[in-house]
């Protein structure tokens, strides 16, 4: 992972602005869908694509790749977003979202679109599924090193989770495999927004102490602000110097980010807009909370 210099967290925030604006378009053009949840991980998913990630847009299927499990699979428009102007598909594509037949289904689907790892669905699958594929690179590893047949393949494993999806039990059967396996290349990564469908995560579930409930799981834990991309970079460069322990980021976010009517407020989970908001959140991304001028003025 390359050293992230002045002109490359200018590139990163440029980007993470665009993909908000696209989620919005999106969401707006197929007339349901989440907006609130990928609009606090537009930075995450920025720099996943952009500066973390092993991977290649040209050829999605590259054996030697990182794999991205997206467990809350609702948010999936800014996973699309950040696909699109990563190269993986065209920017025009992004305007198939949710509808019949298309590649970009409201849950991502693995056999439609080249570059997602997983079918998700139901919350608190994710963890499970990547820990999975973290055991299946390590049984490489040992065949490769034991026959002396090729070179071992240095794979990650990343998984992104809400925080509402810790109340789901599976999420704990599998951080507590992972702990106990001491899977060391499986990072996961924890959207700390607070909310969820029907309200704040403490007043539906409470999830604290979520730092301490896991590191008594054998996870190493690093917490971030989610919208800082030299946090976000330096979390990810940590995990991989852990040995012996899987590592989980909590990264605690904001909720509509960038949009001032939508920003912690669980309602936005999943609304449709009406069209004085879709104009009040495009100017107000486009314009940086009204800092800079609009080219569209």
């Amino acid at each position: 992972m390359a050293h992230l210099q002045d002109d490359k967290v200018k590139f990163l925030e440029e980007t993470a602005n665009q993909i908000r604006q696209d989620v919005i378009e999106m969401v707006v053009n197929a007339g349901s869908g989440h907006v609130a949840g990928p609009l606090g991980m537009a930075d995450i998913f920025t720099a996943l694509y952009f500066h973390i990630l092993k991977h290649d847009p040209k050829n999605p299927e590259w054996e030697e790749r990182d794999r991205l499990v997206l467990s809350n699979g609702h948010i999936c428009p800014v996973r699309y977003a950040a696909m699109a102007r990563a190269g993986y598909f065209s920017v025009e594509e992004l305007k198939a979202l949710r509808k019949l037949g298309t590649r970009l289904q409201g849950h991502p689907h693995r056999t439609a679109l080249p570059g997602v790892e997983t079918t998700s669905g139901p919350l608190g699958s994710g963890l499970s599924q990547a820990v999975g594929m973290a055991i299946a690179v390590n049984m490489d590893t040992k065949r490769t090193l034991s026959t002396g047949s090729g070179q071992t393949k240095n794979i990650n494993i990343f998984c992104l989770m809400s925080d509402g999806e810790q109340e789901c039990g599976q999420t704990w059967e599998a951080a507590m495999l992972a702990g106990k396996l001491k899977l060391d290349n499986i990072t996961a990564l924890i959207d700390r927004n607070n909310i969820q469908i029907d309200g704040m995560t403490e007043d539906i579930m409470p999830l604290e102490p979520l730092r301490e409930k896991y590191e008594a799981f054998n996870w190493h834990v690093l917490e971030i602000n989610g919208h800082n991309f030299e946090e976000i970079v330096n979390a990810y460069e940590t995990a991989q110097a852990i040995y012996e322990k899987p590592v989980v980021i909590i990264a605690h976010t904001i909720a509509g980010k960038g949009v001032d009517f939508m920003e912690f407020s669980y309602p936005w989970h999943s609304k449709t807009f009406k069209p004085e908001e879709v104009k009040s959140s495009l100017e107000q991304l486009r314009t940086l909370g009204g800092k800079i001028r609009s080219e569209h003025e």
